[in-house]
């Protein structure tokens, strides 16, 4: 994906989500060697979210792309910003795809999709 098509599915998606009723905090954050695509707040929970956006599904959806690495290195920079930020709150992951074109896509959110159990 394009860096300028990751940046506005990465804006579609926290505008979404924040029609949800998340707050957004940070976006595009680097921590620890990982970048988190957006930190938006749940409550009093911290919401760590990978933005997945494919315009065609021909190998596999955006939710299915999410590996095994990409969830340790958001968990290695979400224990960073947990450890500065907020060491209070529960922290939580949340996968976001964004299938087909930005003007009629079709949005698989994941809240909590994975925890440090699973990596």
């Amino acid at each position: 994906m394009s860096r300028e098509r990751g940046k506005a599915a990465e804006t579609f998606a926290e505008q979404w989500l924040a029609q949800k009723g998340l707050q957004p905090l940070e976006r595009n954050l680097h921590l620890a060697g990982a970048e988190l695509d957006l930190v938006m707040l749940d409550g009093d929970t911290v919401v760590f979210v990978e933005v997945r956006h494919r315009q065609q599904d021909d190998y596999g959806d955006g939710i299915e792309t999410v590996s095994r690495r990409k969830r340790r290195l958001m968990a290695r920079a979400a224990e960073c910003f947990m450890a500065t930020r907020g060491p209070d709150r529960d922290g939580r992951f949340d996968l976001i795809a964004i299938d087909g074109s930005l003007e009629s896509p079709r949005i698989d959110w994941l809240p909590d999709a994975f925890d440090l159990d699973d990596i």
